[in-house]
Order: structure tokens, then C-alpha cells, then sequence
């Protein structure tokens, strides 16, 4: 499920979130391609993510906005992504070499989003890494731009990581963290670095999901609890699950996630803003 090595895509995706204290080079000269709005988020459509710390198993979105791109009056769009990671010492931990990605967008217009994601490994040291994207426009020669981004990998610890929601169930279609009345929403999450009974050789997690509203006040009596002491596979580090959010009304609000390592006697929480809009 996780590999020790970091896993990096690129991907192109609609954007969710305000811009971030993150860094965009100056575009080259002779060319007017610009990327900006660079931002951290949670999950490719989630809001800002709070801090560019990420446990081993988790993983780091970074968003940011293509300008002055050639969109083709058929609504084609070109162009090349590359990334690099390095560590503190600069040495190149990944390198995904320029690709060509083409994209339809209908609605024209010389700006389109788009995200990069790092995987980090269970087994990945700790410290800290840049990643460096450049996105270039094939059909004009020279017109180029690049982020770069710094963040922290953390010693391996038991935690909630990988956040992210979906509008279905299995987590393939990514969902903002903001809905309508009527709509039902997917937490995606990951539980990583737990132990194991000696006994059992599986782990024992409690795992419990409330609602706040925007007093803080609790909407369940009682949180859902799911016990999680089977069906882990030896060579697993980290195990997925979903709690449903059916959006009956509208409002702020935030999912509340605990993880508890019954083995370990350790525990862990998370918090996912919420925003319901009435529907039209």
C-alpha cells in the first residue's frame, strides 16, 4: 500500500483553496506563461492545508494556477510538467522528466489549475525537502515557468493521514470540502504506524467520527465507533477507511476523526472543516 521511496504524479484538477505562503519563480523572458496561487490543500479539492509537516504515510497536494497558456479555440490545451524532490543535503530523491498532458477546456479563457502530489513512504527519513515543478508551453519555445515548495517530513509516528473526500464511496472521484443540501459526501482517510497484538499479529484501533457545528457543539449524541482488529495484511503499514456525511442541512461545521492504538496506548485526533451551501 506504501512504499518507502516517495511517490510523486502530476495531475491536473479543478482548485479549492486560497493561496498559501508558498513560493513561484519569475516566468523566463520572451515568454508570458505565469504560475501562481500556489497553495497547499487537503486532498486535491479539500481547503488549505494548515502546515507543510506530513507524517510518513500521508501525502502533500500542491495546487497552483497555469496563466497565459495556449488554449486552442477548440478548447485544447497543451502542455509539459516535470518535477524534482531533493532533501536537505540536494541530493535528488525523484525526478519525473517533462511529459506532455492535453486537457479540454470548453470554456477557453488563458488560465487553467493544476495539482501536484507527493507521496510520502512509511518508510521515507525524516527532514526536510523541496519540490521543484516546471510547467512549459510546447507550441512557444522558452515559455516556461517553475514553483518550488518546501516542506517536512516527520518521524515516523502513529497518526490519521492522507485526508481527503470523495463523492463516492471507494474515494475515485474527488470532492471539495463544500456541498449542498442533499449531497453526500465521503471522509477518505488513512490510519498509519500503528502496532500489533503479539498475540493476533493485527492491530487493535478504535476509531470514532463526530460532527461539530460552528459553536462546537457535538451533532451526535454519541461519536460512531469502529473497531479495526482484523483484516489487516501482515505487510501493511497503514489501513484505509470512510465515514458517509449526508449533508441534510446547511451550515459550518467540522468532522471530527480519533484514532486510538489500543496496543500502543496511543491516541490521535483529526479535524476536517465543513462547509454546507442550501440547495437552489
Amino acid at each position: 500500500m506504501y512504499h518507502a521511496l516517495m511517490l510523486v504524479a502530476l495531475v491536473s484538477l479543478l482548485p479549492s483553496a486560497r493561496p498559501a505562503v508558498l513560493t513561484a519563480a519569475a516566468a523566463k523572458q520572451g515568454g508570458d506563461l505565469k504560475l501562481s496561487n500556489v497553495r497547499l490543500t487537503i486532498g486535491e479539492l479539500g481547503g488549505p492545508r494548515p502546515a507543510a509537516k506530513l507524517l510518513p504515510g500521508d501525502v502533500l497536494f500542491i495546487g497552483y494556477d497555469i496563466n497565459g497558456l495556449t488554449i486552442d479555440g477548440d478548447g485544447t490545451a497543451k502542455y509539459k510538467m516535470s518535477m524534482e524532490v531533493r532533501d536537505a543535503a540536494d541530493k535528488s530523491i525523484f525526478k519525473q522528466d517533462p511529459r506532455e498532458l492535453v486537457d479540454f477546456v470548453p470554456l477557453r479563457g488563458t488560465s487553467i489549475p493544476a495539482r501536484a502530489f507527493i507521496t510520502i513512504g512509511l518508510d521515507q527519513d525524516p527532514g526536510t525537502y523541496t519540490c521543484k515543478i516546471r510547467v512549459e508551453d510546447p507550441k512557444v519555445k522558452g515559455k516556461e515557468d517553475t514553483v518550488t515548495v518546501k516542506f517536512e517530513v516527520l518521524k515516523r509516528d502513529f497518526g490519521i493521514v492522507a485526508v481527503y473526500s470523495s463523492h463516492d464511496e471507494r474515494g475515485q472521484f474527488a470532492a471539495p470540502t463544500t456541498g449542498v443540501v442533499g449531497q453526500t459526501l465521503f471522509v477518505q482517510f488513512s490510519v498509519a504506524s500503528f502496532q500489533r497484538d503479539a498475540k493476533t499479529k493485527q492491530p487493535n484501533i478504535e476509531l470514532q467520527f463526530q460532527l461539530a457545528d460552528d459553536k462546537g457543539t457535538p451533532t451526535l449524541e454519541k461519536p460512531r465507533t469502529h473497531i479495526q482488529d482484523s483484516g489487516v495484511e501482515a505487510a501493511d503499514g497503514a489501513f484505509g477507511m470512510r465515514f458517509p456525511v449526508f449533508m441534510n442541512r446547511p451550515g459550518k461545521f467540522t468532522v471530527q476523526l480519533t484514532a486510538t492504538d489500543k496496543v500502543a496506548n496511543k491516541k490521535v485526533t483529526y479535524e476536517l472543516p465543513l462547509t454546507i451551501l442550501p440547495s437552489n
